[in-house]
């Protein structure tokens, strides 16, 4: 057998036995599985963590489903499940906890992470420094919220006052020890909840459990 047909059956080989490599040598990725609202795992292993959003999450060993966490789910799992996506990264590219931090694009150039937010089903977090879309992101959000789209029909406007941190872009109950913590030149008072997420702040994990 001559190099020429050596080669070309050896090609052959790899795209029928090994697909998901051909998609990552394209710059695509195959998703194989949705893990919750704003994280996904790669063909080759890596799980990924969508940046500048968060959705509600699912019960798990840290404690039970948030509201809306199945239906956050379930809509990015319409999206990108099993379908071949395109990353795209900012200054930091992991998070504490190893997972690859990204914006996520279907082939067709739709923004995963917008589309969360523009559907209701996920809501802005600022975190320095990854802030490339932030301005994008709180758009959407603010007319998410305008429309009433996915968890804005239901989630509740609740009344303050609420204490921000102008550094971290988040706000906390009164009660809050961290917000306590908040230096005077970074604190910031809302009325409601609602005037929070539409200055851009998303809310401490520590003093909110979302409604059941």
């Amino acid at each position: 057998m001559r190099i020429g047909s050596r080669l070309y059956l050896l090609l052959f080989l790899l795209i029928i036995v090994l697909p998901d490599t051909a998609v990552l040598a394209s710059g695509f990725f195959r998703v194989t599985k949705v893990i919750d609202g704003d994280t996904i795992v790669l063909a080759d292993g890596r799980r990924v963590r969508y940046i500048g959003i968060n959705a509600p999450e699912l019960a798990n060993e840290s404690g039970p489903a948030e509201r809306f966490g199945p239906e956050a789910r379930d809509f990015n799992r319409k999206l990108v499940d099993r379908e071949k996506v395109r990353l795209e990264f900012d200054r930091e590219k992991h998070d504490q906890y190893g997972r690859v931090l990204a914006y996520v694009f279907l082939p067709d150039d739709t923004f995963v992470n917008a589309e969360l937010v523009k559907s209701g089903n996920a809501y802005c977090v600022f975190r320095r420094p990854n802030t490339k879309y932030d301005s994008l992101l709180l758009q959407l959000q603010r007319e998410a919220m305008a429309k009433k789209a996915g968890m804005w029909e239901k989630y509740p406007n609740e009344e303050g006052p609420f204490l921000g941190n102008c550094h971290s872009r988040r706000f906390h109950k009164m009660t809050c020890p961290f917000g306590g913590n908040t230096s005077a030149k970074n604190r910031i008072i809302f009325k409601t909840s609602y005037d929070a997420y539409l200055s851009g702040y998303s809310p401490c994990k520590r003093c909110f459990n979302p409604p059941q």
